[in-house]
């Protein structure tokens, strides 16, 4: 039931990502903390932030199509390669215009 409360965003988020943010909150907001925690230096927690934002921003970006939004979720979680993902979107997007037709 606590899923149907989550903001969309959020609820496509690996487990992982959410206890990231969990821990980056309950830092409040240091990530030189979030590093010892993990036991990694500032950059790396950094790079996990930034590609954590971009996650956020593609499913903003795509809730529109959902299909579209797995498709790059997938990437972004390294579950699907870049190359890939880029034939499957633009195939399902001719697809798509020519159903519009």
């Amino acid at each position: 039931m606590a899923i149907e409360l989550l903001p969309e965003w959020m609820a496509g988020l690996e487990e992982e990502d959410v206890a990231f943010i969990k821990k980056f909150i309950l830092a409040s907001g240091s990530l030189k903390e979030v590093a010892g925690q993990y036991g990694v230096t500032y950059p790396t927690v950094r790079l996990r932030l930034d590609r954590l934002i971009q996650k956020i921003h593609l499913t903003e970006n795509t809730a529109s199509d959902p299909y579209i939004a797995t498709i790059k979720r997938l990437a972004m979680n390294e579950r699907l390669d870049l190359d890939t993902a880029k034939v499957l979107i633009t195939e399902y997007k001719k697809t798509k215009n020519k159903e519009e037709l």
